[in-house]
């Protein structure tokens, strides 16, 4: 971890793209007293979207050309041709180029020119709690990497860029592209993303299959793994043996193992191996070229699941979900309390 104090200096920045992290690493910098330009393309609607948070919209190689560091915060699989027919012809000898996750360039398809500095400075939340926290006066924690170090400040830029959009306010800790990319993916893919979907249908199939209704199903296999999701968000395993009865406690204990084992470890390694040696980013850079038609139709079959029938059914009958950000719904962290021998979401 580092505890550095940033440099005072404040470099001019250019983001790219203006999704969830771009907005929150233009707004964030700017209220910071960085002098931010926003570069798209002219009339989307992520460039109306800039100009009503009162940005100067300029085009992506307007904006690149006078900045001193260029924040890359486009998709993943745009930013290599962005990089080479934008970014490189018009970004100044010496800027720093930043990027939120190390993908392109680990896995080579980004290629930064010599005479850059490289960094990588990636909140651990989504961009609109990313933009709530600093707005309280806190801030979600980052990991910070330097890939290139021409200039010999390129870690001073990154931890500036870092206390910029409030991430400095937390312990910012100092990592690799290469850990940064293949803990992130491997999180989404076997835990958060695709462990977690698979799971959470596999239990909802298994209730199904032996009898039970489809909506006691819904509840107890995916509806309720928000109330445990909150706790390990607050305080780990540690908190949620506090919020839940003896009862689950001893299921859990005796039975959890049964689910995860020895096969379940050994698939993981599966997968973080694929991570490693790039198969993963091969395959993914091969159907996105080709036209995601292998992507679109397991994504529709995950839409099309008989959970999710049965959850819009539900859900329609829940109206205080509509209360919460739904785009920011893993960063919930209100207080559960325990009622019943069960976690219960404290009320607003």
């Amino acid at each position: 971890m580092s505890n550095t104090d940033p440099t005072p200096h404040r470099p001019r920045v250019a983001v790219i793209g203006y999704g969830s992290q771009g907005r929150a690493h233009a707004l964030n910098p700017r209220d910071s007293g960085f002098a931010v330009t926003v570069g798209l393309r002219a009339g989307g609607p992520t460039s109306i979207k800039a100009m009503a948070d009162g940005f100067s919209v300029s085009t992506p190689a307007d904006a690149v050309a006078g900045a001193e560091v260029v924040a890359v915060l486009t998709p993943d699989m745009v930013q290599a041709e962005l990089y080479t027919k934008v970014i490189e012809p018009n970004i100044t000898q010496g800027a720093c180029l930043l990027f939120a996750h190390g993908f392109n360039v680990h896995y080579g398809q980004i290629t930064p020119r010599a005479d850059l500095d490289v960094v990588l400075v990636a909140p651990k939340g989504p961009g609109a709690l990313v933009r709530r926290e600093f707005e309280i006066g806190r801030g979600v924690p980052a990991v910070y990497a330097v890939h290139q170090d021409r200039s010999g400040n390129a870690e001073k830029l990154a931890l500036a860029y870092c206390a910029g959009i409030g991430g400095a306010r937390q312990n910012a800790i100092r990592t690799t592209f290469k850990e940064e990319t293949e803990t992130d993916l491997f999180g989404e893919q076997a835990v958060l993303c695709g462990g977690a979907t698979k799971l959470v249908q596999a239990g909802f199939e298994t209730l199904v299959e032996a009898g039970y209704q489809p909506e006691v199903a819904y509840y107890e296999c995916l509806h309720e793994l928000k109330l445990i999701v909150d706790l390990f968000y607050e305080g780990g395993v540690t908190r949620m043996h506090e919020f839940i009865s003896e009862t689950a406690q001893y299921g859990a204990l005796t039975r959890g193992s049964y689910v995860v084992d020895d096969n379940t470890r050994a698939q993981m390694r599966k997968v973080l191996a694929e991570i490693q040696d790039g198969t993963f980013a091969r395959q993914w850079i091969a159907e996105y070229k080709s036209g995601n038609a292998n992507y679109q139709a397991l994504k529709q079959a995950d839409l099309d699941h008989p959970i999710e029938v049965t959850g819009r059914k539900l859900r329609a009958a829940m109206p205080w979900l509509g209360d919460a950000p739904q785009t920011d719904a893993k960063a919930s962290a209100s207080a559960p309390k325990a009622v019943a021998g069960r976690a219960e979401p404290a009320s607003a």
